[in-house]
Parts: structure tokens; C-alpha cells; sequence
């Protein structure tokens, strides 16, 4: 009967350690799909910063892009305006210099004929 006890007890021996190693295997298992969970949380939260940081610049480059057209177009405005000024005051000079030369020519063509005149007087 020894032979039979001990194999019962060996028979219970290998069901509390098959037990312990399910149990183990759970552990580990459990463990594992943890350890999985936190790696791709910590490998998300780097990539969510990137694309916020990402996203962030975008924006701000596209503010100062804004901010130096909006610059330039101001100063491309002043002179475009400055532009019209000086042709306005150019097409009025242009008629002022036309009514003297037309003044000159009738000055010249007065004093001509007074030239003239007093010629055939003397």
C-alpha cells in the first residue's frame, strides 16, 4: 500500500503544482498584457506631444507668414499710393509747363512783332 499512498501523493503533488503553474502562467500573462499596456501608453504619449508640438509650429508659421505679408503688403501700399502722387504731380507739372511754354511762344511771337514794328518805324 506504500506504493499506492505515495502515488496518490504524488498524483496530488502534480495537480497543486500544474495548479501553481496555471496560476503562475495567469501571472505572468496578466503581467506581460501589463507591461504591453504601459510600453504602448509611454510610446503614445511622446507621439501625441510630437504632433501637439507639430501642429503648434504650423500654426505659428503660419502666423508669421501672415503677419509678414500683411507687413509687406502695407509697405507695398505706401508706395503703390506714393506711386499715384508723384504721376499726379508729373501729368500737372507737365500741364504747367505746357501753358508756359504756350505763354513763352506768345511772348516770343508779341515781342517779335513789336520788334518788327519799331523796325519799319526807324
Amino acid at each position: 500500500m506504500m506504493y499506492s499512498s505515495s502515488r496518490v501523493l504524488a498524483a496530488s503533488a502534480i495537480s497543486v503544482s500544474s495548479s501553481n503553474a496555471e496560476k503562475d502562467t495567469k501571472d505572468l500573462e496578466a503581467s506581460l498584457n501589463h507591461l504591453l499596456h504601459l510600453h504602448n501608453h509611454n510610446s503614445l504619449s511622446p507621439r501625441h506631444r510630437a504632433e501637439k508640438a507639430k501642429n503648434d509650429a504650423i500654426m505659428k508659421a503660419e502666423r508669421v507668414s501672415e503677419l509678414l505679408v500683411e507687413s509687406v503688403n502695407g509697405e507695398v501700399q505706401d508706395s503703390f499710393i506714393n506711386q499715384e502722387r508723384i504721376e499726379y504731380e508729373i501729368r500737372t507739372l507737365a500741364s504747367t509747363i505746357t501753358n508756359f511754354m504756350k505763354q513763352t511762344d506768345q511772348w516770343f511771337a508779341s515781342t517779335h512783332a513789336l520788334n518788327t514794328a519799331v523796325k519799319i518805324f526807324i
